[in-house]
């Protein structure tokens, strides 16, 4: 497909969705630290000036394009309050993996560059805060005690283990994926002296 010739006119909100979603290609194919600025710059056809005019460096375009991925994750992880604790815990999950799924290759480089690249690490650190802090709010309102917190937090970082392996095998199915990711988080909200929603 022809690329757009370089320096093509756009307005500023069409230009920034283009080359996040240049981004996005890009960081599915790439892990973060395979790519710099300039190489950015030729793929979406624009001059590295005209690119660091728009983001500062590697790290805030990186961020802005992983900020619009978690933008659409919340949408769709967002559920009906009139669902029991539970269903809302179901749904959100199940609308999770189906994410993970169509951005498989995506999610595979961002977990594999988490583990050599500081700056990913911390992004990726972050977004596990506020999802822990998303599910406590919804398991104890206020503040959680230590152990809950410490379940939930190390069951996302179970979680990403989990993903990373089955991404890479594909030897059970979601069904099965999902059924061990959340008896496994009742378990260990279970064992901290939490009550697992629907109990």
């Amino acid at each position: 497909m022809a690329r757009p010739p370089a320096y093509q006119r756009l307005d500023v909100d069409e230009r920034r969705r283009r080359l996040l979603e240049t981004g996005l290609e890009l960081f599915t194919r790439h892990a973060y630290a395979e790519l710099s600025m300039a190489a950015i710059a030729r793929e979406a056809g624009i001059s590295k000036a005209l690119l660091y005019h728009y983001f500062p460096s590697k790290q805030a375009f990186f961020e802005a394009v992983l900020r619009e991925q978690a933008e659409e994750l919340v949408a769709l992880t967002t559920t009906d309050a009139d669902l029991t604790p539970v269903e809302q815990l179901i749904a959100a999950l199940d609308a999770f993996l189906g994410w993970v799924e169509a951005h498989d290759e995506g999610y595979a480089k961002l977990l594999q560059s988490a583990g050599t690249h500081a700056e990913v690490r911390e992004l990726v650190e972050r977004v596990r805060t506020e999802t822990a802090e998303r599910i406590l709010a919804g398991l104890a309102p206020g503040t959680p005690p230590g152990p809950l917190r410490g379940a939930v937090t190390g069951w996302l970082w179970f979680m990403d283990g989990v993903l990373a392996d089955w991404l890479e095998r594909r030897d059970y199915d979601r069904d099965q994926l999902r059924g061990l990711l959340l008896g496994t988080l009742l378990g260990a909200v279970t064992a901290a002296g939490g009550t697992p929603p629907g109990a």
